[in-house]
């Protein structure tokens, strides 16, 4: 009996030694980030690998469980893409990206965050639809994805987002109607303008060709 006590004891300690911690997996995945971008400016200096706390890092905000709340690298000279890593960031209330050179798509993965309030990558280069995965988001409050080159419909699913207090997806390249139901009835044609084959509000009960918009 004494043998099997030490046993288990023993794969206790060798199972909580080895288990990576939310910091390990946090930092982790903002190196991912810091390994997908250029940063001319040296803004990520302080992203070292080594540190098992990403709450050391720069541009950095965690609560007080370690946890990465926030993330503030707008307007940083970054370019380079996006990772799907950052849905890992569980507690992330804030994406700030704003103003940088970040190309590709929208990671599916940010659907993940499900404490994010505010979702900003506004005025980079984006490309590819706008992932509907970003319905599940239910705390966003600020989602502005304006002044990129963004494609294909607004997913209805985006309706469902009851908190949402600012909308922007205005200069891009979106495509089909714009839907005015759900949340999205309290934003103007403002949200929306300036994508060249997006076509006026929905109406209900009318079935609108969309042009070829895919």
């Amino acid at each position: 009996m004494a043998i099997w006590t030490l046993l288990h004891l023993l794969f206790v300690l060798l199972s909580t030694t080895l288990a990576p911690t939310a910091a390990n997996t946090e930092g982790d995945a903002l190196y991912a980030l810091r390994r997908a971008v250029k940063d001319p400016g040296n803004v990520l200096e302080s992203w070292d690998p080594t540190l098992v706390d990403p709450c050391t890092w720069f541009h950095v905000t965690c609560d007080g469980d370690d946890r990465v709340t926030r993330l503030d690298l707008g307007n940083a000279k970054l370019s380079g893409s996006l990772v799907p890593d950052l849905g890992k960031l569980e507690r992330l209330q804030y994406l700030e990206l704003y103003k940088n050179d970040l190309v590709g798509s929208i990671p599916e993965e940010l659907g993940e965050l499900k404490s994010l309030v505010s979702l900003d990558l506004y005025h980079n280069n984006l490309t590819g639809p706008i992932p509907a995965s970003l319905s599940t988001l239910t705390n966003l409050k600020f989602l502005r994805l304006n002044g990129n080159r963004l494609t294909g419909r607004i997913p209805r699913e985006l309706t469902k987002l009851g908190n949402l207090k600012i909308l922007n997806v205005s200069n891009n390249n979106l495509c089909g109607t714009f839907p005015t139901s759900g949340a999205f009835s309290k934003f103007s044609e403002d949200s929306f303008m300036n994508n060249p084959i997006l076509e006026g509000p929905e109406l209900m009960g009318f079935v609108r060709y969309d042009g070829g918009c895919k």
